[in-house]
Order: structure tokens, then C-alpha cells, then sequence
């Protein structure tokens, strides 16, 4: 089995300024630049032959690239207790259509539908019970201008490493937008 999701990678010079935003908030556990991305459907576990189908439904996908703009910051959870510290992302229209494509890939794969809501983001922590809620507000409130931007040129397909620490995300395969034919492995191939 492989835990798998397709993402947009965030490129490296808007990793390095969201990083600037994990650190001074006790009971956060930070996740690493490297693992910033824009989920567009998580598959979760998948054995070799669903993996593959999965993998060959994406490579059918077609979409422009497109600009995508993270925009403040956030959290998922309840006022009392949120669990997730997150740096929004703006639903805009290219990314609703490739979203919706990522879906109908999934759902051709023979994945179930997703039940939940589309709401991208990029989790910058998860926040244990002993994060200060008014240094959590603080953080957010002064992050509410954040507004960076980026031309999505690519999804992926990423592999997820579990183990004791924080997860290891691999790209098995990237899918350039505006160039359905044209897919290209990543390090290794499914």
C-alpha cells in the first residue's frame, strides 16, 4: 500500500518566505518548507494497481497554468481548540476547474468522492492543547496582509513517508499544465 495526493508544489522562493511565519508559537509543530503544497485531492492509501490507475487518470488531466495566490492565514478546528495552522489560499477560478478535474480523475481511478469540501491551503503546523490561543490569534492577526503569488506551472503526485517525525513527501510524478502529453517521472516511477 502507498499513501498518495496530488498537490501543487509551492516553489521554493515562496517556501522560504511562508517559513518566516513558523516559529514563536509554542505547542506548534512546524511542518517543513519542503512539505508546503496545495492539495488538490488526497487518494490516502492505494495499492499498486489503483496507484497506477490513478496515476495514469491524472496524466489525462488538462488545465493552463495559472496564478495562484496564498492570501492570510488561518486555522481548521474549533475557536476553544484548533488543530491546524494553515496559510490561505484564494479559490479562484483555474483553480476551482483543475481541482474539479483532479476529482473526476480520482473518481475514474475508481476512488471513492471525496466528502469533503474544497478548501486549499497550505498547513504551515499542527497545534498541540498547550498552544496559546492568544499567541495563536496574535500570529494570525499579524499575518492577515500576507499575500504572496506564484504561477502554478505543474501538479504532482506525492507520495507520503510516515514514520516517527514529520512526514517525508515525494514527487513520483509531475504533470505540466498547458502541456497535457508531456509528463515527466520524478525520482522514481510508480
Amino acid at each position: 500500500m502507498i499513501r498518495l495526493f496530488a498537490a501543487v508544489p509551492i516553489p521554493e522562493d515562496i517556501r522560504e518566505q511562508l517559513s518566516l511565519l513558523c516559529s514563536g508559537l509554542p505547542g506548534a509543530r512546524w511542518s517543513p518548507p519542503e512539505n508546503f503544497h496545495v492539495t488538490l485531492r488526497f487518494a490516502g492509501e492505494l495499492d499498486e494497481t489503483q496507484a497506477e490507475d490513478f496515476h495514469h487518470c491524472l496524466s489525462h488531466v488538462e488545465a493552463e497554468p495559472f496564478v495562484l495566490r496564498i492570501r492570510g492565514c488561518g486555522t481548521f478546528g474549533t475557536s476553544r481548540r484548533p488543530h491546524t495552522l494553515w496559510a490561505g489560499v484564494e479559490l479562484s477560478d483555474p483553480l476551482i476547474r483543475l481541482q474539479s478535474r483532479v476529482e473526476t480523475a480520482a473518481l475514474k481511478a475508481g476512488l471513492p468522492p471525496d466528502p469533503r469540501n474544497y478548501c486549499p491551503h497550505v498547513t504551515l503546523a499542527r497545534l498541540s492543547r498547550e498552544t496559546s490561543i492568544g499567541r495563536l490569534a496574535d500570529l494570525i492577526a499579524g499575518n492577515n496582509l500576507l499575500d504572496l503569488r506564484f504561477t502554478a506551472s505543474s501538479f504532482c503526485l506525492f507520495v507520503s513517508h510516515l514514520g516517527s517525525g514529520e512526514p517525508i513527501y515525494e514527487a513520483l510524478a509531475v504533470y505540466p499544465l498547458g502541456h497535457p502529453s508531456a509528463i515527466l517521472p520524478a525520482a522514481t516511477d510508480l
